[in-house]
């Protein structure tokens, strides 16, 4: 087999023809898999950066006596280096147990992203290399000035139309402590506002660490009152609501409100979405989504009390049936995702027929992809838009049912009927006109969110009108940077 390293680069396109040149050959699984123990091999011999002598260790393997040797002097020089172990953190979801790309991230990225056959297979054997450094901050006593710039957040506004310009978000979070500060730290900016709801049900430790980052930042804060989340259940959209209460009544202004999860993650900067609400939806609210279709009418005309808050509704076995809508309202199908008016969000808040609607709401299925569409179709509603259809690019979804149609497949893997991104649908997402994509999920497929950072937040840098502080920058990604510009 060819090299597949080429000094300190990685020829992709070596791997791909060799992969591509396999397809349709009786027996290649052998050769294919032997393709991938060298991928393997080479990341682990190049992927990190070793002290000299490290190739000798590696022939120590060879021999059972000399692994035991290697054993015994790694137990003796660890037993007399280590210092005292410190506290554990919180309990998240165990990593895939292969080996760091550390050598060529950025280079890995650049594949990934020009859709070159061979980097998915790459990118199988590379484990999240920032997990451990993000919780280290958070665990570890550390003053405010030093989590913002290690962690390389946004201290100022980037330019004057964005100062100008406030934001609220709503963060809905249960796990991956990592995950949640990556897509804090993407969205973050001085001049929006930041509710974080964590929900009931999380551990103490993941709640102590999401404070202690929350209580650096005076435009980021903590939901007053607090949910059990269910999916499909109402607590879902009552976070959502409890946030809404806590941001009109801070003392910050803001302009539109966005609510996100923890497997959001950004496309768009910004700047960028700023430019996109102003310029197709000034004064309005996004909300995707249609008249109740057919097929989902059951999920509103029949009683799901299991999905509402516990001792708040009693459902009779002979009265499954729910009453007609409150006030004549017409219901609509649409997104759980929103982009919604500061004087909307107020009339959601006071209008009788909201009010209404929000306990009609109770014990049905999924009220979160009926209550706000079907709210911003009334046409006195600030912001309404009563014809709207699925209009409003909010996020970046490959659903099954559309797959072969609106996308070319997932090549992560489906969970709920939408896909759980993978490297290969880098590609897809970045082309995507969406403002977020979701899933994400690094514990699955950590480059997605390493290669979706890093070429967002040079995307961000590059449309600063004011000078680059040196921590906003991750680290010298001289190769990645020069692939950006797509």
């Amino acid at each position: 087999m060819h090299s597949l390293c080429w000094g300190k680069q990685f020829d992709f396109s070596l791997v791909e023809s060799e992969m591509n040149s396999l397809e349709g050959q009786e027996d290649s699984a052998p050769v294919k898999k032997d393709i991938q123990g060298s991928l393997k091999a080479h990341i682990s011999n190049h992927g990190t950066k070793k002290a000299p002598g490290a190739q000798n260790m590696s022939q120590l393997r060879v021999t059972r006596p000399g692994l035991l040797v290697c054993t015994a002097i790694c137990i003796f020089i660890f037993l007399y280096l280590r210092n005292p172990a410190p506290e554990e953190p919180e309990e998240e979801p165990t990593y895939p147990a292969v080996v760091e790309c550390g050598f060529y991230p950025e280079e890995l990225c650049s594949a990934l992203f020009d859709g070159k056959g061979a980097a998915p297979q790459v990118a199988k054997f590379c484990k999240n290399p920032h997990r451990a450094e993000i919780l280290a901050h958070l665990h570890t006593p550390r003053n405010c000035s030093r989590i913002s710039q290690e962690l390389h957040f946004i201290t100022r506004p980037l330019s004057a139309e964005e100062g100008n310009f406030s934001l609220a978000y709503i963060i809905t979070v249960h796990k991956e402590l990592a995950m949640f500060v990556r897509l804090l730290r993407a969205i973050y900016v001085p001049q929006n506002v930041y509710c974080i709801h964590v929900d009931k049900k999380a551990p103490k430790k993941y709640k102590t660490a999401v404070q202690t980052l929350v209580n650096c930042f005076e435009n980021i804060f903590m939901s007053s009152k607090t949910e059990k989340v269910a999916y499909t259940g109402f607590p879902r959209l009552k976070a959502d609501i409890n946030c809404m209460k806590d941001l009109v009544h801070s003392k910050f202004q803001w302009n539109y409100v966005i609510n996100l999860g923890g497997q959001d993650f950004p496309i768009k900067t910004n700047k960028e979405i700023i430019h996109y609400i102003r310029s197709k939806w000034n004064d309005k609210n996004i909300t995707p989504g249609v008249i109740q279709p057919p097929n989902t009418k059951s999920k509103t005309s029949q009683s799901h009390p299991e999905l509402a808050p516990e001792g708040s509704i009693y459902v009779s076995p002979n009265q499954r049936f729910k009453h007609e809508p409150p006030r004549n309202l017409t219901i609509y199908f649409g997104s759980a995702y929103y982009v919604l008016t500061r004087k909307f969000v107020e009339f959601a808040l006071t209008d009788i027929r909201a009010k209404d609607m929000l306990q009609w709401s109770k014990d049905i299925h999924s009220p979160e992809r009926h209550y706000w569409v079907t709210l911003n179709r009334l046409k006195d509603a600030p912001g309404a838009t009563p014809n709207a259809g699925w209009e409003g690019n909010i996020r970046a979804i490959k659903w099954r049912s559309e797959e072969g149609n609106v996308h070319d497949g997932c090549k992560g893997h489906y969970a709920q009927e939408s896909c759980v991104y993978g490297p290969g649908d880098l590609p897809w997402i970045i082309q995507s006109p969406s403002l977020f994509a979701n899933k994400v999920d690094p514990s699955t497929d950590p480059l997605v969110v390493t290669c979706l950072e890093r070429w967002h937040r040079l995307k961000v840098l590059q449309q600063a009108e004011v000078p680059v502080e040196a921590h906003w920058h991750f680290q010298q990604e001289s190769h990645f940077n020069t692939r950006l510009n797509r």
